[in-house]
Parts: C-alpha cells; structure tokens; sequence
C-alpha cells in the first residue's frame, strides 16, 4: 500500500506528527495508557484502603486483569487477521469505557466488593486482548515501513508520558476526591480514544477471505510454528515471559509494599511509581539513537540486561532518604523496558510479514502476557508466605536474571537484529502466503 491511499504526507522522518491519522492514533492510544496508568495505582489502592484485601487478593486483582491472554489470547490474533482492525479497537475501547464507569457506581449503590472488582479486570483484560493485538497488527498499515520505527517511538514515549501522568494523578485524584472516584477518570479516557479512534479516516481493505480457509486451531498453529521455529521471535518471546513473571511479581505487590512496609500515603504512593516510570521516556528517546550507534541486538543486551541489574535497588527502599532507592531502580527498569520495547516492536513490524502479523502478534503476546498473571499470583503468594520485603527481593531479582535469555543467545553474537526471515518460509500447506520484500529500509 502506498503512501497516497494511507492518506499521509510526503514520508520523511519527523513529519509523522503531519499525518492526521497516526496523531489520532497517538492521541487514542496515550489516552487508553493514561487510563491504564490510573487503574493499575487506583484499583489495588482500592482493594486496599478501602475494601481492606490481603496481598494475595491484591495479587489476584491484578492476576485477573492479565488472565485473559491465556484463555483467548491465541484465537483473538486468528480473528483479528480476519477482520479489519479498527473496528476491533473501536469495540474494545468502548467496552473499556462503560465497565471502569460501573466501579464509583457500585460504590454509590453499596455493590462494590472485590469479586466486582476482579470481574471488572478481567473484562477489561479481556478488551485488552482484542485492542493490543488488533493495534500492533493495525499500525504498519497506517504507516510506511521507514516511518515505523519513528511511529513505535513516539507511541512507546507518549505512553510512557501518559503512565506517568495516569499514576501521579491516580494519586492525586485518590486524596482530593477519593480512590474510587479516580475511577471515573479512568472512564474518560477511554472515551477519548475512542472518539480518537473513530476519528480516523483511513480505511483497511476488508481481509481476504482464502477459498480454502482452515479450521481456527489450525491457523492459531501457525502463529505458534512461527514462533517456535525461529530463533529470534523464539529467543525475544521467551525472555518476555521470564521477564513480566518477575515484573508483574514485584508490581503486584509494590502499593502494599510502599503502603505497609514503607510507611507512605496513598496519595504518595501515586506520584512515586510516576517517577520511576519517567524512565520510559527516556528509554523511548533513547532506543533509536542508540540502536543507529550500536545496532538493534547490542543495544537490547544494554536496555534489557544491563539496565535490569539496577532493578535490586527497590526492595533496599526505605523512609525518607531510602525513597531515591525506589526511584532510582525503578526509573531504570522502566527505562530498559520501553527501549526494550521500541526496538522489539519494529524489529517485528519489519521481520513478519502482514498477513501473518496478527497472529505473530497473538503467538507472542500469549507467552509473554500469559505469565502476567502467574507473576501477580507469585508476587501475592510470596507477600503472604514472607514478608512483604523479602518477596520484593525474590521477584526483584528475576529481572535481571531473566535477561540471561537473551545473553545465551544469537542476540549476543549479532551487531543488529535481522529485517528479513528465513524460517517464515517454512509455512507449509493451504496457509502458507508469499513473502513481501522485507528488505533492510534505508535510513
């Protein structure tokens, strides 16, 4: 597709912000992560200050938000394949609206319990699903392949500022009007992304329906063949799911660590996870232009190992001077993450091609994504069996370790990541497509 049917300007790096349908998208998607932001500080505050749970129920909170990449994830990169990707995200974004909307609402009429709160994640866990598959899938269609990388960055950096808005306010909002009220504006971004979303003008061909189509775990197969077969998606996807387990372990359990072993306010605990996700910034910022100096595959050993080690920081944290500690390792975790991240996202956009993108997309997100929630069980167990302290040193110390992946590796041989696969051919039988030029773009 050219650039004149996607609606955009001359392509040249830097005019991305011209391009009336990718700002939209931008705008739609740093709206949704402000959104999540707020959740993710707001719902475990809830379930803590003012339903009183225990760590495990906090750590079941956030386990159901994530489950649904288990249970669906698979044949939602089928489906999105097989239909326009826009639509799915229009769908989700609405559903994500109506259901954060519903929590202050349970409060006001006495129905709010922490059973409602665990559906309500895993519903909108299960919108999630559909709107990052369809969105990862959607966003090389809006754009040229030479302005991908650009667009992955400005979107992982907007993100990034987004989280750090969503979680300084979720506190804020929480002491001036009440951590249940922070919900409602949680509700109103999605509604902004959705208006965003529907603002588009750019419309995808419907998808070919093939005339010898198979059945649904057939085609989810291939998604999984192709991850399985081939060192580089195989090496990145493993090492995602090693490294959201020990994420999601600690994250899991931060609030009530900060809260109870910690000794912060809520109020304050908001605007001290903001500040170590201001890493993600400069992760974003820094993942293009190191990647040029230094290329793909070393620069993700430096984002994804050695950033990870200053992760041992967090759970040394203590009151007053001790905070630094919290943000500090915090900012660097997050920093690695999103560069991590940015390199990831376009080294797939480039490597895969279209027509398999979104079950690439599905393939990986359910190994990685799917340990989530295992993480965030493991981070409630361990905060019940220990103390909260000692289960921040166990999970903590799974970051860095998890990047041993990608250090026994291809990845650390290599200068850059490869642009042109040769196992996608390896597709066999009725599925199997011809392969577009995925030839290295000129910079």
């Amino acid at each position: 597709m050219n650039s004149k049917r996607r609606g955009k300007p001359k392509a040249n790096v830097g005019l991305l912000r011209r391009h009336r349908d990718f700002r939209l998208l931008w705008c739609g998607e740093t709206a949704g992560k402000f959104g999540a932001s707020v959740t993710a500080v707001a719902m475990p505050l809830i379930a803590v200050s003012t339903l009183h749970a225990a760590p495990l129920q906090v750590g079941l909170l956030s386990a159901s938000a994530w489950l649904p990449w288990l249970v669906i994830g698979l044949p939602v990169g089928v489906w999105v394949d097989r239909m326009r990707r826009r639509p799915v995200m229009v769908a989700a974004a609405a559903v994500s609206f109506v259901l954060f909307a519903l929590v202050p609402l349970a409060q006001r009429t006495g129905h709010l319990s922490i059973g409602l709160l665990m559906a309500i994640a895993l519903l909108t866990g299960t919108a999630a699903v559909f709107f990052q598959t369809a969105y990862s899938a959607y966003l090389p269609s809006l754009l040229d392949p030479a302005d991908q990388p650009e667009g992955n960055a400005k979107l992982h950096g907007s993100a990034s500022a987004a989280q750090i808005g969503g979680l300084g306010s979720a506190g804020v909002i929480g002491q001036g009007v009440g951590v249940v009220n922070a919900m409602f504006a949680n509700a109103a971004t999605f509604l902004l992304s959705l208006l965003c979303l529907v603002s588009i003008r750019h419309r995808e061909p419907r998808p070919p329906r093939p005339a010898d189509r198979r059945a649904l775990l057939s085609e989810v197969g291939d998604g999984l063949r192709l991850v399985a077969g081939d060192p580089w998606l195989r090496t990145l996807t493993l090492f995602g799911a090693a490294s959201n387990l020990a994420l999601m372990g600690y994250q899991s359990i931060q609030v009530v660590f900060l809260v109870h072993t910690v000794g912060l306010a809520p109020g304050a605990v908001g605007g001290l996870i903001a500040a170590t996700s201001a890493g993600g910034i400069a992760g974003a910022l820094l993942a293009r232009r190191t990647s040029s100096r230094i290329g793909t595959a070393r620069a993700t050993l430096l984002f994804e190992l050695g950033f990870a080690m200053f992760a041992l920081l967090i759970p040394a944290t203590f009151a007053g001077a001790g905070l630094v500690l919290f943000v500090a390792g915090g900012w660097c975790v997050a920093a690695g993450v999103v560069a991590g991240n940015v390199i990831k996202a376009s080294f797939q956009q480039r490597y895969c091609p279209p027509e398999l993108l979104g079950r690439l997309t599905a393939s990986t997100a359910f190994l990685n994504f799917g340990t989530i929630p295992l993480g965030a069980l493991l981070g409630g167990w361990l905060g019940t069996v220990y103390d909260l302290r000692t289960a921040m040193w166990i999970t903590t110390a799974g970051v860095p370790l998890a990047a041993l992946i990608l250090l026994f590796s291809p990845i650390r041989r290599s200068r850059d990541l490869p642009t042109s696969p040769a196992s996608l051919g390896g597709l066999r039988g009725p599925s199997a497509v011809p392969r577009p030029d995925l030839s290295p773009q000129s910079r």
